[in-house]
């Protein structure tokens, strides 16, 4: 069976990189889109014209109330993403929220409440965990090959986004929009951060948007240093502040070795991993060089397909917000901030392509104190 796709949000972010996912999905027959939706009239005309699907919702309401739509792709700006999810969510769709789940951890919150009641699935972005790159890195990890993971350092950022505004408007930042990437990979391999201590701030007050200058008024840079507990400690450096770099993604440093990701955490370019007793480095390059950051549709429709639980769950998303949430907090009020929510351990014994050495794998926890 095909699933029908509605789509609210018709940016950059669905223009290239969902649509030829979804297009690639029609190909094989397991999903289609059937309607789509933008607050931009102009976006909604461009879309109908290029791809011949519906677009003559007059809401989002309309759109997700649709019975042929079977999954709801939530693309819009940050502030919307919780609203709009639960909406759907509630409605029994299965859901796709781009990152962050939500602005506010009460959102998030009811968005994690809703996903054990609904019939739909909830599938958060980012979708790094799903990246055959980090996997194999993970694996690595959590099989011991570089010791007891101790410390790491992980960055992704860039000049920043000169097409839309929002991304410089309360809600938006370039922790939501890039320091989550990294926030999120490094909970996979050392489990729930119990305290953050950051620096966040705007270092470019003004911004060119579409020829205009604009306040910018939402943080463009930051360094958020994460404690895992029993002196494990990993930082993220990002923001909308770097115009280029040659450095790996995530350098993960154990007691007996070291792995590191080349490219981003979003694009891996391969890994180099260094192991005392070696005393040599393994390179190892990227096994697919086209796997694409919107994975977590295909991951969604292979849910579906199977009726099987999903790699990434929206406990992940929470936690990773409240983290987004608490570096904020942390700049402004000077002060380390506890979390309280946890980071469930990736089962990669859930995908039908787990090899054998991520079955070894059952229960991460074991190598977290």
């Amino acid at each position: 069976m095909s699933l029908g796709i509605g789509v609210l949000g018709l940016g950059s972010v669905f223009l290239t990189p969902y649509r030829t996912l979804i297009e690639r999905l029609a190909a094989e027959g397991r999903a289609e889109l059937v309607a789509a939706y933008d607050i931009d009239s102009g976006k909604r005309d461009a879309v109908g014209r290029r791809t011949g699907t519906d677009v003559s919702m007059g809401g989002p309401e309309e759109l997700i109330a649709r019975e042929d739509v079977d999954v709801v792709l939530v693309l819009t700006s940050m502030l919307e993403h919780g609203r709009l999810a639960l909406e759907a969510l509630r409605s029994g769709k299965h859901v796709l929220v781009e990152k962050p789940m939500a602005t506010e951890l009460g959102d998030a919150r009811a968005l994690v409440e809703a996903s054990r009641e609904s019939s739909g699935l909830l599938i958060c972005a980012p979708h790094v965990a799903l990246s055959p790159t980090y996997r194999e890195m993970h694996r690595r990890v959590h099989e011991g090959d570089i010791g007891r993971l101790v410390l790491a350092r992980a960055r992704y950022g860039w000049a920043g986004p000169w097409w839309s505004e929002w991304y410089y408007k309360p809600g938006g930042g370039s922790i939501f929009d890039l320091g989550i990437y990294n926030l999120t990979s490094l909970c996979g391999v050392f489990g729930s951060c119990r305290r953050v201590t950051a620096l966040v701030g705007t270092a470019i007050p003004e911004r060119e948007i579409n020829g205009e200058i604009v306040a910018v008024l939402s943080d463009d840079n930051a360094h958020i240093l994460m404690d895992f507990g029993d002196a494990r400690f990993g930082s993220v450096t990002t923001g909308f502040t770097m115009q280029k770099y040659r450095s790996p993604a995530i350098e993960l440093y154990g007691t007996d070795g070291v792995l590191q990701m080349m490219g981003d955490d979003w694009a891996p370019e391969g890994l180099e991993q260094w192991r005392n007793d070696r005393a040599v480095w393994e390179v190892v390059p990227e096994t697919d060089p086209t796997w694409p950051w919107t994975d977590g549709l295909r991951h969604l429709v292979e849910c579906v397909e199977r009726e099987s639980p999903p790699l990434t769950v929206p406990e992940h998303a929470y936690h990773v917000l409240e983290i987004s949430l608490a570096a904020k907090r942390s700049a402004a009020e000077g002060r380390a901030i506890d979390i309280e929510s946890e980071f469930p351990p990736y089962d990669y014994t859930v995908l039908p392509e787990a090899d054998e050495d991520e079955r070894r794998v059952h229960d991460p926890r074991t190598l977290w104190p």
